[in-house]
């Protein structure tokens, strides 16, 4: 989701059920999305690829941490006048046991905000490093954000607060009814793609695109670790075959040898980082000028990666 929702889904359940620091909430709920600062420390020391974004500050712990840190930084006074300065607005921001809980809800809104978009977020981190995520949304959607800064900018101009109220609601509506159209076109994807199960393919999985209309569909055989990736689109309910993928290969050298390589790839940053990401990690090994090649594939692919990887093993 964009940051402009996340402020506003929290800001509007605290405001509409009367809590005096519904601005506080919106705050925690954007604070995790300032993780952007620790992207240039996961660049230099690239074995800590959890310091990107939507990476430690997306869990439950240190989404907390991250919520008190960011509502003390903005309720200091040399702060709290530049802002004033700058969006020519009273900004009184209150530090609190009290707030920095309202923060943290936003915090939690906005963690089942983006659980329900693809690519997920790792909840129970340090815990785990597992990924969690509905795959109900695309990672942002150009018509929830558009909408969501026309909200802020009616919540900004100095008119009727019936108006606001009126902005705020009719977000809200579009939301939900946005996530009641994905829910639809999602179980339609799914039994569309159940269809095809055959033989060993025994399980399927769907995932969102930016049209609401559109998804992926993967159909999978567990027992040989084989895919096959579909495209449906709702509107004409026609599903479309993109492709066969096999989750390893190994062509040329033995099998054991082709293994070991694989096992000391696995090993480095770059695949690690690369597995972390990816939805189906899909592995072709290939013994060639007396070292191996060995490629990684993601097939759907990730918005912040690139979804092929290549490593050489001298033998």
């Amino acid at each position: 989701m964009d940051l402009f929702t996340h402020f506003l889904i929290p800001f509007i359940i605290l405001f509409f059920i009367g809590c005096k620091w519904p601005t506080e909430g919106g705050l925690g709920g954007i604070s995790v999305d300032f993780d952007f600062i620790l992207v240039f420390i996961g660049f230099l020391l690239p074995e800590f690829f959890i310091l990107t974004h939507r990476g430690i500050t997306h869990s439950f712990i240190f989404g907390f941490i991250t919520a008190v840190i960011f509502l003390y930084i903005v309720t200091r006074q040399p702060v709290q006048e530049f802002v004033r300065n700058l969006i020519k607005r009273d900004f009184n921001i209150i530090f609190s046991w009290k707030t920095v809980l309202l923060a943290y809800f936003g915090v939690l809104i906005h963690l089942f905000l983006d659980f329900l978009t693809t690519g997920g977020i790792p909840l129970l981190y340090p815990f785990s490093m597992e990924r969690f995520s509905a795959h109900l949304y695309f990672y942002t959607d150009a018509l929830t954000t558009i909408a969501a800064l026309a909200v802020l900018i009616v919540l900004y101009l100095k008119i009727n607060w019936k108006y606001k109220k009126i902005a705020m609601v009719l977000f809200v509506i579009m939301l939900v009814s946005f996530g009641g159209i994905r829910c639809y076109e999602k179980i339609n994807a799914t039994h569309a793609l159940e269809e095809n199960l055959e033989g060993n393919f025994t399980q399927t999985a769907t995932y969102p695109t930016s049209n609401m209309f559109v998804w992926q569909g993967v159909l999978i055989n567990p027992k040989n670790q084989k895919y096959q990736l579909y495209t449906y689109n709702g509107l004409n309910g026609k599903k479309t075959f993109q492709g066969n993928y096999s989750g390893l290969v190994i062509e040329n050298g033995t099998y054991e040898s082709g293994i070991a390589a694989i096992e000391k790839t696995n090993q480095t940053t770059d695949a690690q980082r690369f597995i972390w990401y990816s939805y189906y990690t899909c592995i072709d090994a290939k013994f060639e000028n007396n070292q191996w090649k060995i490629s990684y594939l993601d097939f759907l692919g990730s918005y912040y990666t690139p979804n092929n990887l290549t490593i050489y093993v001298d033998n």
